[in-house]
C-alpha cells in the first residue's frame, strides 16, 4: 500500500519554504494578510491555505498541509470563487494526476511555498518528488497560470495530467461525447459507458488532434472555464496525437490538460521540459490568446526565453496534393513542434524551438511523405530551399486503389465516427460490408475503417484483370495503428502470403478509445503472376496475431489504404 493511503496514521513531511525570485515571501504565521480587501490583488496565508485574490473577480486557494484525505493533497487547488460562486469541488482537489502526494512510488512528501513577485505577480510553488508545479496570478486577470516541470515521469500512473474538478451544477455544458451522465453502466473496462438508446460515451471521446485545439473547457450560466495550452513542446505523440480532454460525471465537470499521456503512446516521454498552461474564466465566450511573456521574470525551473530559441523556415514544398493540408513537424528526444504549410505555396515557418538537431517530417494530412534532419541554434534562423516530396505512395501507378494514402481511415466505413464513439455504438454502420468490387464499390460504403479478428475477420475484394495484366504484382496495405500485434495476412485466389512481422504500435487500447493514431505502417506483398487469373480475382484480407481477445478487443488494425501496383 502506498504511503498516500495511510496518511491518516502517518504525518506527511511538509516543507513550507520561503521563496524569493526578486519578490517577498509570505509570512508563515496564520492569517498574515497581504491584501485586506476582496477584489484587491494580493496574497494571504493561514495554516491551511494560500489564498490569491486576482483583483478580477477570481479568488483561489492552494492547500498547504496534509489533511489526511485520499482525494485532497497539499498543492491542490482547494477553492476557486469567481464572481461569488464556488467552482471547485469541495470534496476533491484540482491536481496533477491523483494528487501531488501520489506521483512517485514511496514518495508522499510535498512542499508548498508562496511569494509575491514585484507588485503585479504572485507565484506558488509545489515540489513533490521529481516534479515542480507552479500556480501564478497576474494583477487584474481572472486566470490561474500554471507550469509543470519534472525530470522523471510520475510513475504511480505513468503519465502526467492536470485535472480541474468543477461541480457539474455550475458548469454543466461540456463536449457531448464525454458526458457520461445517465449511463446504464460500463461496456468496456471502467471508462466506456453505454446509454439506454444504444449510444456510447467516454472521457476518451472528447479527444481532438493536438494541432487542432488551443483551448478546452466547458460552460455554465454566464460563465466559461477554459484551459489554454502552450506550444506543447514537452508532450509526446506529435501534431496528430489524440487524448482525453474532458469528462462530465453526475457530480463533476472534469477539464483535463494532458502533459504526457499513456494511452496510444507512440514514442518515449519527454521529461525535463517546462509545460505551461492557463486556466481562465470568461463570461461564457471562448478564450482568446493569453499573454505569458511575463513568465520570463517568474524564476520557473526549465523556462527558456525567446532569445534562447531558434527558427526554421522553408521557401515551399513541391509535389503536394492540393486535396490535402500539409503539416511540417519537428521532433527529437527533448521537444516536438509543428506548423502548417501554406496551402498555396507550401511556405512554412516554425519559431520558438529549443536548440538541437531535429527530425523534420512533412505530412500529407497525417502521413509522412518526406523526412530529413535539421539543426536549430539559439537566436538563429535556418532557411531551407524548396523541398520536392519524394515519398508519397500515391505517386505510384496502381491497377486499383481503395482509400487514400493520407495516414487516416477517414474515407472508409465509420471513419468519421471512430474518434467520438465506441465501435459498438448504435450509430455505427455495419462493420461487415458485402464483398468490395473494384470499379463499382466505394470506400465510404464498402470497406471498413477498422478490422478485428473477432468482428469482421475476413474482408474480400474482387477485381478483374485482362490477360496482359496477369503478371507479378505488389499488393500494399497501409495501417495507421494496430491492437494486440495484429497485421494483415492475404490470400489471392489460392495463393496465401506469409504472416508478416508485427509493426511497432502503442501497447494500450486505441481502436476503442477514440484514436486510430499509431505508427503508420505499410505492408507489401510480392505476389507472383501464377497467383492471378485473367478475369475475376478474389483477394481476402484477415488479421493475424499470436494474441487473442473478444469482439472489439480482439486483435485488429485501422486502415489507411490498399492498392495493387
Amino acid at each position: 500500500m502506498y504511503l498516500r493511503h495511510i496518511k491518516a496514521m502517518l504525518a506527511c513531511f511538509i516543507f513550507i519554504t520561503l521563496a524569493g525570485c526578486g519578490g517577498s515571501a509570505v509570512d508563515t504565521q496564520p492569517s498574515k494578510l497581504l491584501a485586506t480587501t476582496s477584489g484587491v490583488f494580493g496574497l494571504t496565508s493561514d495554516s491551511n491555505f494560500y489564498t490569491v485574490d486576482t483583483g478580477a473577480g477570481l479568488v483561489f486557494k492552494i492547500r498547504r498541509l496534509d489533511n489526511g484525505s485520499n482525494t485532497q493533497s497539499p498543492g491542490d487547488i482547494a477553492s476557486m470563487v469567481y464572481n461569488g460562486v464556488e467552482f471547485q469541488d469541495q470534496t476533491r482537489g484540482s491536481q496533477i494526476n491523483s494528487g501531488f502526494d501520489y506521483l512517485y512510488s514511496g514518495v508522499s512528501a510535498v512542499s508548498v511555498s508562496a511569494a509575491t513577485v514585484g507588485t503585479d505577480y504572485i507565484k506558488i510553488t509545489v515540489n513533490a518528488g521529481n516534479l515542480t508545479h507552479y500556480y501564478m496570478a497576474k494583477r487584474g486577470m481572472p486566470n490561474i497560470y500554471m507550469g509543470t516541470y519534472f525530470t522523471t515521469e510520475p510513475d504511480t500512473l505513468n503519465l502526467a495530467r492536470f485535472i480541474v474538478r468543477v461541480p457539474v451544477s455550475v458548469l454543466p455544458n461540456g463536449p457531448a461525447p464525454s458526458d457520461i451522465r445517465n449511463n446504464t453502466g460500463a461496456i468496456e473496462s471502467s471508462d466506456v459507458f453505454g446509454l439506454a438508446n444504444g449510444e456510447t460515451r467516454s472521457k476518451h471521446y472528447s479527444n481532438m488532434r493536438l494541432k487542432d485545439w488551443s483551448y478546452i473547457g466547458a460552460t455554465g450560466s454566464s460563465v466559461g472555464m477554459w484551459i489554454v495550452r502552450d506550444n506543447h513542446e514537452g508532450d509526446s505523440g506529435g501534431p496528430f496525437f489524440r487524448s482525453l480532454l474532458n469528462q462530465c460525471t453526475d457530480t463533476d465537470q472534469e477539464i483535463t490538460y494532458i502533459i504526457n499521456y499513456g494511452e496510444g503512446q507512440t514514442e518515449a516521454y519527454r521529461p525535463g521540459i517546462l509545460n505551461t498552461y492557463t486556466l481562465t474564466f470568461t463570461s461564457g465566450a471562448t478564450p482568446g490568446a493569453i499573454d505569458t511573456s511575463w513568465f520570463s521574470g517568474m524564476g520557473m525551473t526549465g523556462y527558456i526565453g525567446a532569445s534562447g530559441r531558434g527558427r526554421v523556415t522553408g521557401v515551399g514544398i513541391n509535389g503536394r496534393d492540393t486535396n490535402y493540408g500539409y503539416t511540417v513537424g519537428f521532433s527529437n528526444a527533448t521537444a516536438q513542434y509543428w506548423t502548417a504549410a501554406d496551402p498555396t505555396s507550401g511556405y512554412y515557418s516554425m519559431s520558438g524551438m529549443i536548440p538541437g538537431t531535429y527530425t523534420m517530417k512533412i505530412y500529407k494530412n497525417e502521413l509522412a511523405v518526406d523526412s530529413r534532419s535539421v539543426s536549430v541554434t539559439a537566436g538563429g534562423v535556418l532557411q531551407l530551399n524548396t523541398i520536392t516530396i519524394g515519398g508519397d505512395p500515391s505517386s505510384a501507378t496502381a491497377v486499383w486503389r481503395i482509400g487514400n494514402w493520407d495516414g487516416t481511415p477517414a474515407e472508409f466505413i465509420n471513419g468519421g465516427k471512430v474518434t467520438t464513439m465506441h465501435p459498438s455504438d448504435v450509430r455505427m454502420s455495419s462493420w461487415t460490408p458485402a464483398t468490395y468490387v473494384v470499379g463499382s464499390s466505394s470506400a465510404a460504403t464498402g470497406f471498413p475503417a477498422y478490422q478485428w479478428k473477432s468482428v469482421n475477420g475476413s474482408v474480400t475484394v474482387k477485381f478483374n484483370l485482362s490477360a496482359s495484366q496477369v503478371a507479378n504484382h505488389t499488393l500494399r496495405i497501409g495501417i495507421t495503428t494496430a491492437y494486440s500485434g495484429a497485421r494483415p495476412q492475404v490470400t489471392m485466389n489460392s495463393w496465401v502470403s506469409a504472416v508478416p512481422a508485427a509493426s511497432t504500435q502503442p501497447t494500450s487500447r486505441t481502436l476503442t478509445v477514440g484514436t486510430y493514431r499509431g505508427n503508420n505502417t505499410t505492408f507489401s506483398y510480392a505476389i507472383p503472376a501464377s497467383a492471378f487469373v485473367a478475369g475475376t480475382n478474389t483477394l481476402t484480407i484477415a488479421p493475424a496475431s499470436g494474441s487473442s481477445g473478444t469482439t472489439f478487443l480482439s486483435p485488429g488494425y485501422s486502415y489507411d489504404a490498399v492498392d495493387l501496383l
